[in-house]
């Protein structure tokens, strides 16, 4: 039987490469992918994406802006803190995540229509509890 450590890398290697063909028939990169995901939910600053992406402040900028130029993300005003901006998705960008993601959710049903309905309640169960377990390391409440 493979290690935890084999299926979760192989796991990981089917599942960036269904991304990376899902954003780019979208005319994205990844990075830009994951932006417009963590905005269709919520309207975090500058800051808050840097955490939730995993990048630095001025990576995040560029990405932000790219994504401004074409009108997929507007920023606004803080309403507290006059220093910080926050990031907002546009119509065209939620029309643009809301299509790839749909079909990577049909990727994700193909390859899980070889579990019972009872393995696929386990696996998300079992996966949920390591994914809140690493978000709440890296400072996260989502």
């Amino acid at each position: 039987m493979p290690s935890a450590v084999d299926v979760l890398a192989r796991l990981s290697f089917v599942t960036s490469a269904r991304i990376e063909a899902r954003a780019s028939e979208a005319g994205l990169s990844v990075q830009q992918m994951r932006l417009l995901g963590i905005l269709r939910d919520r309207e975090p600053t500058i800051n808050e994406l840097t955490v939730h992406l995993g990048l630095d402040k001025s990576s995040v900028s560029g990405l932000v802006i790219r994504a401004e130029r074409r009108g997929l993300v507007s920023r606004t005003q803080h309403e507290q803190d006059g220093r910080a901006v926050r990031v907002h998705l546009e119509v065209a960008g939620r029309a643009l995540i809301d299509t790839a993601n749909s079909q990577f959710e049909n990727d994700v049903h193909r390859m899980f229509a070889a579990l019972t309905e009872t393995e696929r309640s386990r696996w998300v169960a079992l996966t949920t509890t390591l994914l809140v377990a690493e978000a709440e390391e890296r400072g996260l409440s989502r």
